[in-house]
């Protein structure tokens, strides 16, 4: 009770505190302290048996209850003065409909709502955890060196609010704990609204034009997902008179259904899925360290935890179908979008958007094997993930630019930084790492439930190794000599980036530790029987992991003894240059550049498709639902 308490008060301590710290030594001394206490709290909980019901807290629930009541009271005005200064009425119209609902839901239960079991802890909710404490940790340690730089050298022009900036973080952390260890609806309706105030901040930070408009398009998305939130629990609430996620799952179609339903919806918007994807997307005018936790530990993986928890009630339903389905649409066109992007966290940001695809509609397909790859999908997505935005930041302070082309020869001039994006892309899309076997696992589960949309995961994966590829290419080419960057990265950001290596790495040969102590016995529990890649599979991917290992030994050697020419261009070279003569004598410079298929694929079609076919999908699933 008290290591899980602490995980959830502590970070929202620590952000108080920050909020008042303006000198950088201090906020540094708090951040390393409280994330090393965070991180270590994660790995005992994971030490300890599960499932854990937690029903009795060292308080009076009625108390947690006004607190809570009273926060939220804040919240939405503070929203409603945001929409009324922005003239975004539809911001105001959303909070006054979520503020109804839930006044709604008062008169309903008042003081004697039955609650959940109030803390609820098992093994997927300890991966969760995990993910949330060792990976966020990793970005807020990142961001001291990151964030200093970033208004030292980068953006002077831009207000130095740090002190916000890391309270939010870990206030944003804490809510990510709260929101998977809490068995009460409207506990986690909280700690739901939470992130996406919080979101709403961190994606303005900058206040720039471009800035306050995107974090404007992410409030209205979110708050729409808490409108149908707050509607499930006001829903299930009149028809049990109970408020329990577990007693919901458990509760038949007949009576949850519906709050089934309107809960996916909330996660969809939560999870950045089609229609949805554009809030995510504007989220990239952040810093780095927001958009690498927005993508890989908090915000858009409350939605597809939302979604997976879920998976036994929707299963074989046509809600589930239609939760599948806007899954697999999101996965096809957010890989096809994502080959259009020159800009590397453009293509990070699709490759999040389509691969969050694949866990909603493991979700919506529900059996005990999909949900095992979608588990298994979210645990290598964060943490590959998170190395590539972080990365990804790193050389844009160095090269001024986000696009892939600049990147060329990375391995010559930065080459820490490019063996490190290399192990995120490889994480991501290579054989035999951890996200391909996943992807593998999702196709047999699907094949195996319903083959047709196996068509959605064929014809996206195979854009996702094309644009993964192709990065990867620019990384190691080599068209001229290049000087090496004196200072790659700061000690802060090492830590980040070598943990996360590691991890990476760590969580790919250890596939079958991770399956068996922490996915399966969740699974396991859920349905009675647990999906799992089989002991000839796991095998055959640790010879291949051990043949991986051998790589780096190449590195051992580099630079001894090689001498760097110019490609041989026919004879047409000009000595110590990287260029060549043509027709007429003309002088040329050797340029490589990627395919990005411009005449073949658009953008901003794909995004129109993508919000025709996921509000569809999704109005049908509301409506089959009710009826």
């Amino acid at each position: 009770m008290t290591l899980i308490l602490a995980l959830v008060l502590v970070p929202f301590l620590a952000g108080l505190i920050l909020l008042g710290l303006r000198a950088e030594w201090l906020r540094r001394g708090v951040v390393v302290m409280m994330v090393a206490g965070v991180c270590a709290g994660c790995i005992a909980l994971a030490c300890q048996p599960a499932p854990v019901i937690l029903g009795e807290l060292p308080v009076s629930r009625h108390g947690v209850n006004l607190g809570m009541t009273a926060i939220e009271a804040l919240m939405g005005l503070y929203i409603l003065w945001v929409g009324v200064r922005s003239r975004h009425f539809l911001i105001v119209a959303l909070m006054l409909a979520q503020g109804a609902v839930m006044v709604w839901f008062e008169s309903l239960a008042g003081a004697d709502a039955g609650g959940g079991c109030g803390l609820f802890v098992d093994k997927f909710a300890i991966v969760m955890a995990l993910i949330n404490g060792l990976v966020g940790g990793a970005i807020c340690l990142y961001a001291l060196g990151y964030m200093r730089e970033y208004h030292t050298e980068a953006h002077r022009e831009i207000p130095d609010r740090r002190p916000m900036f890391f309270a939010l973080l870990f206030i944003f952390m804490g809510a990510m704990f709260g929101l998977v260890f809490t068995d009460d609806l409207p506990w986690l309706f909280f700690f739901w609204e939470i992130t996406t105030l919080c979101s709403f901040l961190l994606i303005g930070y900058t206040q720039t034009a471009e800035a306050r408009r995107n974090a404007l398009r992410a409030l209205v998305m979110n708050l729409a997902g808490g409108v149908t939130f707050a509607l499930a629990i006001v829903w299930f609430y009149r028809d049990t008179h109970s408020l329990g996620l577990q007693t919901l799952i458990h509760s038949g179609h007949a009576v949850a259904l519906l709050p089934a339903a309107l809960l996916c919806f909330a996660g969809v918007t939560k999870a950045a899925q089609c229609p949805f994807s554009s809030w995510l997307l504007g989220a990239m005018v952040a810093p780095t360290p927001v958009s690498a936790l927005l993508h890989s530990s908090t915000m858009v993986k409350a939605g597809v935890y939302l979604i997976l928890r879920l998976a036994p009630v929707i299963t074989g339903t046509t809600v589930g179908n239609m939760v599948a389905s806007v899954g697999g649409v999101t996965f096809l066109i957010g890989s096809l979008a994502a080959i259009t992007a020159p800009e590397a966290k453009r293509v990070l940001a699709w490759s999040t958007v389509a691969n969050l695809g694949l866990v909603v509609l493991c979700g919506g397909i529900g059996t005990s094997q999909a949900v095992w790859a979608g588990v298994m999908l979210i645990i290598f997505h964060a943490v590959a993930k998170c190395l590539l935005f972080l990365c990804v930041g790193v050389v844009e302070h160095k090269l001024h630019s986000r696009n892939i082309e600049d990147m060329s020869g990375l391995v010559l001039y930065m080459p820490r930084v490019a063996v490190m994006m290399l192990i995120g892309m490889a994480g991501m899309s290579l054989a035999p790492f951890g996200m391909l076997i996943s992807k593998w696992a999702v196709l047999r589960a699907v094949v195996d439930a319903c083959p047709l949309l196996s068509v959605f995961i064929v014809f996206g994966s195979a854009p996702t190794l094309f644009f993964w590829v192709k990065w990867m290419g620019k990384l190691v080419e080599v068209v001229r000599p290049q000087h090496r960057v004196v200072k790659e990265i700061s000690l802060d950001e090492s830590v980040a980036l070598y943990s996360l290596s590691l991890v990476t790495f760590l969580a790919c040969l250890f596939f079958p530790f991770l399956s068996s102590q922490f996915v399966e016995p969740y699974v396991a529990g859920v349905y009675g029987h647990s999906g799992s890649l089989g002991q000839g599979n796991i095998l055959i991917m640790m010879i291949m992991m051990l043949v991986v290992m051998l790589f780096p030994l190449s590195f051992l050697n580099r630079g001894r003894g090689v001498t760097l020419v110019a490609p041989y261009l026919g004879g047409a070279n000009i000595q110590g240059s990287p260029g060549f003569t043509g027709s007429g004598g003309a002088v040329e410079t050797v340029t490589l550049h990627n395919y990005y298929m411009g005449s073949m694929l658009n953008e901003i079609w794909l995004s129109r498709a993508a919000v025709a076919g996921g509000s569809v999908l999704l109005a049908v699933m509301i409506v089959l639902a009710v009826l």
